[in-house]
């Protein structure tokens, strides 16, 4: 390992130098590349040179536990005590540091939610998880744009699409996928009975063109009038779009937007977000056969958390999380049972590398 660390410094020291060469200077887009290394980098460099400061600490305490007596060497032996328990932290958090990275953890998000079985209760539960959502991507300074919603009367969503933009976004997001289970009292239940329903959620990266090539000839396109609020528009003029992925059967549907255009490319990001997504899971699926071991972000049938109203309870059932905050976690405050899951499916990959 202390030779990939001194790779990676030298590295880091190469951009640094790159990054005062007249020659580099001149060319905006060499700087501003250089620049976006040494700055993705820069946080592994520092906790290297933490590792290494720590390294010639212990071998600084345990030469003077040699070379002293007395209480000079009972001080150096609670100075390497102390310092050999700090190392094997250190020396995780750097293997996390070093893990491959994901290369979709930078990119924007689709966000789709769909009422599950439970009826209106469904729906109005999956109404809850897409504020959720909003108020945490609000808390990360995240842009969301609506692409399709299909309510209810009583405030429900049976389905909603929505793009999220921001750094990290999908990072974040990913292991969001999954089935989410609501154990509460409906409105709509008189006898004040506890009801269990469901939604899920898929969190997709979003797709680039160079990710999936689309056929047009393999497209049906079609345009109606949108429905539900949207002013003199609506059922007047035909700006709703619905795409037809022929090989594949993929349907999706654009009325967010008045503009024709602009909902048919809300509609192919969908699209391309969907197809991206699919591939990777085959190829996941090749990869995890070919090592006997299914490891990945959680089937989207798998139920990964349930929402208990009557205990104040939110428990995430892939890690054993239970949090008794529900109201905050509905309120956007997921960072405690992100970090968790990200810290275990961190430990899974060292575990399996």
């Amino acid at each position: 390992m202390l030779e990939k660390l001194k790779a990676i410094e030298d590295k880091y020291e190469e951009l640094t130098r790159l990054l005062t060469d007249p020659a580099v200077l001149s060319k905006p887009a060499e700087l501003l590349r250089y620049s976006k290394e040494q700055a993705e980098l820069q946080p592994l460099v520092d906790k290297i040179r933490e590792y290494r400061k720590l390294l010639s600490d212990i071998e600084g305490a345990e030469e003077l536990l040699k070379r002293g007596d007395g209480d000079l060497r009972k001080l150096a032996q609670e100075e390497l005590d102390e310092l050999k328990e700090k190392r094997p932290k250190i020396e995780k958090e750097l293997k996390i540091m070093l893990l491959p990275k994901d290369p979709r953890d930078e990119r924007n998000v689709i966000l789709e939610i769909r009422a599950g079985t439970g009826g209106e209760e469904a729906a109005l539960f999956a109404a809850n998880l897409f504020k959720m959502y909003l108020k945490y991507a609000e808390h990360k300074r995240w842009k969301v744009e609506m692409i399709d919603m299909n309510s209810t009367g009583l405030g429900g969503i049976k389905e909603v699409i929505a793009s999220i933009q921001g750094k990290g976004a999908f990072s974040r997001l990913k292991y969001e996928s999954g089935v989410h289970r609501v154990q509460r009292v409906p409105i709509t239940e008189a006898a004040g009975r506890i009801h269990t329903s469901a939604a899920t959620v898929a969190v997709l990266p979003e797709a680039k063109e160079v990710d999936i090539a689309i056929d047009e000839r393999d497209l049906r396109i079609d345009t109606f009038c949108a429905s539900g609020p949207g002013g003199q528009g609506v059922n007047t003029t035909y700006s709703a779009v619905r795409i037809v992925h022929i090989p594949t059967g993929l349907i999706v549907r654009c009325q967010d937007e008045r503009s024709q255009l602009k909902n048919k490319e809300k509609a192919m990001k969908v699209l391309r977000s969907r197809l991206y997504e699919t591939e990777m899971e085959r190829k996941e699926r090749e990869r995890a056969l070919e090592r006997k071991l299914l490891v990945g972000t959680g089937d989207r049938s798998e139920r990964i958390r349930t929402y208990n109203f009557p205990q104040n309870r939110v428990t995430d059932h892939r890690i054993g999380l239970t949090l008794h905050k529900l109201e905050q976690v509905l309120e956007g405050n997921l960072d405690e049972i992100i970090d968790g899951l990200i810290t275990h499916y961190q430990a899974e990959r060292l575990k399996e590398l």
